[in-house]
């Protein structure tokens, strides 16, 4: 389970053509090494960046297996110590102890939890409503959705915890409309609404990783959570909420199944103690301001007492069950990152980017520039591949335009969280494969809620940052 990692050939493409990929990737490879007007090792770096980057878009073989592969032409083109560079990364460990806190949260029966409260505080009075019972479970269940981002930092493993409640509730609906929109919407909610909360996208923690290493400030949970929670937190819930009941509603207000019994059972002593295991990594988060502590301690700690003896809520042996091979994608992340800093490739592609701006752009500009660059990237390659080639460059942009990087990493971040195709994200590609919506319906919904990100949240973004930077 990972993030915003590439699908499976079988799920992109038919299985010959993600093999022809890999000649492509050679042969891109090849061109670059052989034509690039670059300095020897900067060509080297990028074509090995080129063969990663093809054959994540291609999947021949699983992401962590190219991942691993790169890290390795890495380690011999270059040195051992700029291989595993990725493997020091607070970012990188961030991600894998949040796999851990997803499985505490999936086995401590939180996603249950979630279902009766959102049945129990439903009036009676609107019960009998097809519609009406819509609009609530609509707005409750996406803003809990929401909440979960802040407490469990893992864009998938979120979704494949609420996607089984979200299906069951949508089955007291006769209309399909209905269905797919109790479904969908909370999943978009926890999606793309984490925008606004460092820990809860991997855009976010890769991005700020990234800036970090390459000399730029680090940005703390405060920080991120003050500056996008409210626009990209949200603002963008709204948005989703708004384009699910657009898109997705009942029209029939009898078209509904018995709700049954709806008493709350009150809270077991699993999913309490999961909750304060919760809220006492959002302290440690939100006090970061106090401390200077990465997000990390905080996730690590959740993860120690969610897997304590006798206190915690989930076996030790869970740990075998959990997929980690994240870990090499973003170690590979990393270390391309690092070598075309190292290179100065970075530095080039800045110049040659800068040229294509007037003399002394203004931050406004600048930032719609960063949006379009990482969306347009986003079409050919890979969300976190993008990251990793683009995050550098942009750092390096900043400087030499002498434009602030906080604003320009967190509106990086937001394009990279913005989809309108299944294949752009591993994400989507899970909700399309547990089968409740298809293709047609899951690309409607990704891209209406990019396209209103665009025309509504994100000039208010920017016009943020103009006013206080």
């Amino acid at each position: 389970m990972s993030d915003g990692i590439s699908a499976r050939a079988s799920e992109t493409l038919p299985v010959d053509a993600a093999w022809l990929t890999l000649p492509a990737g050679l042969l891109a490879a090849g061109s670059v090494v052989q034509f690039a007007p670059l300095a020897p090792d900067a060509a080297r770096m990028l074509a090995i960046t080129l063969f990663c980057v093809v054959l994540w878009i291609g999947s021949p073989v699983d992401p962590w297996f190219t991942a691993l592969l790169g890290i390795g032409l890495i380690g011999v083109g270059f040195s051992t110590e700029l291989a595993l560079t990725g493997f020091r990364s607070p970012a990188t460990w961030l991600v894998v102890v949040g796999l851990l806190i997803g499985e505490a949260a999936s086995a401590s029966g939180l996603a249950e939890l979630v279902e009766r409260t959102a049945l129990s505080w439903m009036p009676d009075r609107i019960a009998t409503d097809a519609v009406a019972v819509y609009r609530y479970l609509l707005v409750v269940l996406s803003v809990g959705s929401l909440a979960l981002a802040v407490l469990v930092p893992s864009s998938l493993v979120r979704v494949l915890i609420l996607a089984p409640i979200l299906s069951s509730m949508g089955d007291m609906f006769e209309e399909r409309g209905a269905k797919v929109g109790i479904f969908l919407g909370p999943l978009f909610a926890t999606y793309y609404g984490a925008s606004g909360i460092l820990t809860g996208a991997l855009p976010n923690i890769i991005v700020t990783g990234l800036v970090e290493s390459g000399g730029g400030p680090a940005i703390s949970w405060t920080q991120w959570t003050l500056w996008m929670g409210p626009v990209m937190g949200i603002g963008r819930v709204v948005v989703v909420v708004a384009v699910t009941y657009l898109l997705y509603r009942p029209s029939d207000r009898e078209a509904i199944a018995s709700l049954g019994q709806r008493d709350s059972k009150g809270l077991s002593s699993r999913e309490r103690r999961m909750l304060v295991f919760l809220l006492v990594g959002v302290a440690i988060w939100a006090t970061d301001f106090i401390h200077g502590l990465h997000p990390l301690f905080g996730a690590v700690v959740v993860a120690l007492l969610s897997f304590t003896p006798r206190i915690g809520v989930i076996d030790h042996e869970a740990i075998g069950e959990t997929d980690f091979s994240i870990l090499f994608f973003l170690g590979a992340i990393f270390a391309i990152a690092e070598g075309l800093q190292r290179t100065n490739f970075t530095d080039l592609a800045a110049e040659t980017m800068l040229s294509y701006l007037p003399a002394d752009p203004s931050l406004p500009l600048v930032l719609v520039f960063v949006v379009a660059v990482s969306m347009l990237l986003a079409f050919v390659m890979e969300g976190m591949a993008v990251a990793s080639v683009i995050t550098p460059i942009f750092v390096t942009f900043a400087n030499s335009a002498g434009i602030p990087l906080v604003p320009v990493a967190m509106i990086e971040s937001v394009a990279l969280n913005a989809y309108f195709f299944p294949y752009q994200s591993a994400v989507l590609v899970a909700i399309l494969g547990l089968g409740v919506v298809d293709s047609i319906e899951l690309s409607r919904m990704a891209s209406v809620c990019t396209i209103a990100t665009l025309v509504f949240l994100v000039p208010i973004q920017i016009a943020l940052f103009v006013l206080f930077f």
